[in-house]
């Protein structure tokens, strides 16, 4: 590839020009035009950045074609069963897995940073009871700034690293406060003798006179949903950090940026859509109906939780994440519980129907996801919140490779201009 050229014609001029190509260790080349504009006079146009590479990352890498999902290197698979979500975070932190002696000290340096500053129990207070735990979390995240700004330099390793550390170690008790406030409970302060995990569902649903024991089913499920969203590549919410930070933003206020973006229904609302589309449909008897439906190009009604932008084949995470749906659902679900058969009747027909299958319409990461929760006993507002825990560690990650790049500059779009052409101001009186 060294040395490799594309040439790009002007056919209003008739001049064309050079541009390097770019190879990365595995995947498409990309041509660089960054240069386009100065020597050529035009910019390139691709809505929704469909074929632009916005940046050298070396966190994670997607073949949508071939399925295909690694962090630092690491197949999905292999991570999501056999290590834990605190591995994973230090992976993608690091680049390397830790050995058993450093990822002991990691855990205690998570654990360090779980409190939250009592005063913003009063910031808390500030919401109305029946916020949405997301319009809390990214008012939360982004007043952390206050709170420590003794170590805001972006340009300084040792500021952003304990940053880093905090955003993850904090945001669990952040969701679980959040929580507690839209139900009226006290909030649950995090119990550092428990697992990442575990003590998160302990700050959810323990209260001041009652303990909570949560089961190894649901520890190892929230563990492996963790590890299958912690991160997704150049994604909105992530492409948000990463222009937020361009401008040297400090990291609290680039993760509220994230976690804003994040709550779009199309991004990390998608589970939660999942739970509504279920609901819309309402017994196993009418899934034939939305099935004709969802096949209907002229009918609004669209079956969520099927498909996916990138992926042209089978999500590497839904397979993993399947079999633990079913584990689940046979272990904490309640018996026969119609939201539940329902879902399992729609993955069966899009597993073996035509049209799903020709399509590779197939279920996603969120179809699953959101089934989980529900029977974790987790509820719909809080799906994408917990999407938001799980994806922490992607942006600060994705944050700390770009504020380490030297070559890191502002992001600034382009656009092609459609409104009117110069006109000049005309009084009033004459308009």
């Amino acid at each position: 590839m060294a040395n490799e050229t594309i040439t790009i014609t002007n056919n209003a001029t008739g001049e064309s020009f050079e541009f390097p190509l770019k190879q990365g260790t595995i995947g498409p080349s990309a041509a660089d035009i960054s240069s386009l504009y100065k020597e050529a006079g035009i910019f390139t146009f691709d809505p929704g950045f469909m074929s632009t590479a916005s940046c050298h990352s070396a966190i994670t890498f997607i073949d949508g074609e071939k399925g295909v999902l690694l962090y630092r290197g690491y197949p999905i698979e292999q991570l999501a069963t056999k290590a834990s979500f605190l591995e994973v975070v230090y992976l993608l932190l690091y680049g390397e897995l830790p050995n058993e002696k450093a990822l002991v000290g990691f855990e205690k340096l998570v654990s360090r940073h779980t409190m939250l500053n009592e005063n913003l129990k009063n910031f808390l207070d500030g919401f109305h009871y029946d916020a949405h735990p997301m319009s809390i979390l990214i008012g939360v995240v982004g007043s952390l700034s206050a709170f420590y700004h003794d170590s805001l330099s972006v340009n300084e390793y040792h500021d952003r690293e304990i940053s880093a550390h905090r955003l993850i170690a904090k945001l669990p008790t952040i969701a679980a406060a959040a929580y507690k406030h839209s139900i009226g409970e006290p909030i649950m302060y995090p119990r550092n003798d428990l697992r990442f995990c575990a003590n998160f569902l302990h700050m959810m649903f323990a209260t001041p006179c009652e303990d909570y024991k949560p089961r190894l089913v649901a520890e190892k499920a929230l563990n492996l949903l963790f590890i299958l969203h912690a991160d997704h590549e150049q994604n909105a919410s992530t492409s948000t950090v990463r222009l937020a930070g361009s401008s040297g933003a400090n990291p609290f206020a680039c993760l509220a940026a994230g976690i804003a973006s994040l709550w779009g229904p199309a991004h990390g609302g998608a589970n939660e859509a999942v739970l509504d589309m279920l609901l819309e449909i309402g017994s196993v008897d009418n899934v034939p109906r939305y099935i004709e439906k969802a096949k209907d190009k002229d009918d609004p009604f669209r079956l969520m939780g099927f498909g996916h932008r990138v992926y042209k084949n089978y999500d590497p995470r839904a397979k993993i994440i399947r079999e633990v749906c079913h584990q689940v659902l046979e272990e904490l679900a309640e018996a026969n519980n119609p939201l539940f058969d329902l879902a399992m009747k729609l993955e069966d027909i899009a597993l073996n129907d035509e049209y799903f299958v020709e399509r590779k319409l197939y279920p996603n990461v969120d179809f699953y996801s959101g089934i989980i929760y529900q029977a974790l006993g987790i509820p719909r507002n809080m799906f994408t919140v917990m999407f938001a825990i799980a994806r922490t560690v992607g942006w600060v990650s994705h944050w700390m490779e770009m504020m380490s790049d030297s070559n890191n500059r502002i992001g600034r779009p382009r656009q092609i201009y459609c409104g009117p052409s110069q006109r000049d101001y005309l009084p009033i009186s004459r308009r």
